[in-house]
């Protein structure tokens, strides 16, 4: 096994189990090879409550929220946020905002999901500015100082929010591509001018099933049929070239047919999107997105309503960690 650059990452907390009980199997995997632990931010858990827990657990893990929406925070809240998961975690942080969803925005918060490109960028500046102590907004200014402040993440799609995460960003965040896409969309980074002081770091969410067969392809399908139907992921997937490919999907999914829009994602997409398979068939998977590009894969478990208890998924994790080629920690 050759070691590849790059580092392993594992998007906690799993939804069937409570928090307290991750901390075991959160040493198990800082124990396997796990260096970062990210979680996200939509209708369960927030961002950050488990970010502080299991940094109080695991002194040596970078911790990370990909993302939380500047549609449901304000830039002073965000930056004050920022701030503190800085100080749970000097020097191994990841505070990572994005646009969201008109879904999480406007139907579920009540808040117009308007120009978000330009949101974005004018949140993560004031939060950057803010993180580095400068007065910003009107006169906000943290009242802690922040000794290291954590690296900025932007959760990106579309070619204009990836541009402005290769300018100035330290870590652009990607989901629900393949290692080719990787690829494509680092080689348009390296072509932007980099304001930045730092290298752009690249992490990739990597969806899989610790299985196989039609039972775990329709648990893929229904994942995959929930996401790509929102308009920022279609558009995404638009431009990464699958907007033929996901015609009927769509159709089906707009004339209300839940089932047919799963049936009609074909299985180039299913396994373009989603790692299925035995632990060494994933670390493969894992090894070639890091192989094109990615400096950290970050593991994310699809909602299965047949899945292994949680003891039995962090063992399939662990044999995956074993089984890549990227470097331990």
């Amino acid at each position: 096994m050759t070691t590849a650059k790059g580092r392993l990452g594992v998007t906690l907390p799993f939804d069937d189990l409570p928090l307290a009980a991750h901390r075991p199997l959160l040493r198990t995997l800082v124990e396997a090879g796990f260096a970062e632990v990210w979680t996200g931010e939509v209708n369960g858990l927030d961002g950050f409550g488990p970010l502080a827990l299991f940094r109080g657990w695991e002194d040596e893990i970078t911790v990370s929220c990909a993302a939380a929406s500047v549609f449901t925070r304000g830039p002073g809240v965000l930056a004050m946020t920022g701030a503190t998961l800085a100080e749970v975690a000097p020097g191994r942080s990841r505070f990572g905002i994005g646009a969201g969803s008109s879904v999480l925005s406007e139907t579920w918060n009540g808040v117009p999901f308007e120009r978000p490109y330009q949101r974005v960028v004018d949140t993560f500046r004031f939060v950057r500015q803010a993180l580095a102590g400068q007065k910003v907004g009107g006169g906000f200014r943290l009242a802690r100082p922040i000794a290291v402040p954590p690296k900025l993440l932007l959760a990106v799609a579309g070619p204009r929010m990836q541009d402005f995460a290769a300018a100035e960003a330290d870590t652009m965040a990607l989901n629900f591509l393949s290692p080719d896409d990787v690829a494509r969309i680092r080689a348009r980074a390296a072509l932007v001018e980099r304001v930045a002081p730092e290298p752009l770091e690249t992490a990739v969410r990597v969806f899989l099933l610790p299985r196989e067969g039609p039972d775990a392809e329709r648990a893929a399908r229904r994942f995959l049929a929930g996401y790509l139907t929102v308009p920022t992921y279609a558009a995404f997937q638009r431009w990464l070239g699958r907007e033929e490919l996901l015609a009927p999907m769509d159709a089906a999914w707009r004339a209300g047919d839940r089932r047919a829009a799963m049936d009609a994602i074909p299985d180039e997409v299913l396994h373009d999107l989603v790692v299925f398979g035995s632990p060494a068939e994933c670390a493969a998977a894992v090894d070639r997105y890091v192989e094109r590009g990615a400096d950290v894969v970050t593991l994310a478990l699809v909602p299965d309503p047949d899945a292994a208890q949680p003891e039995a998924r962090v063992e399939f994790l662990t044999d995956i960690a074993q089984a890549s080629g990227v470097a331990r920690p």
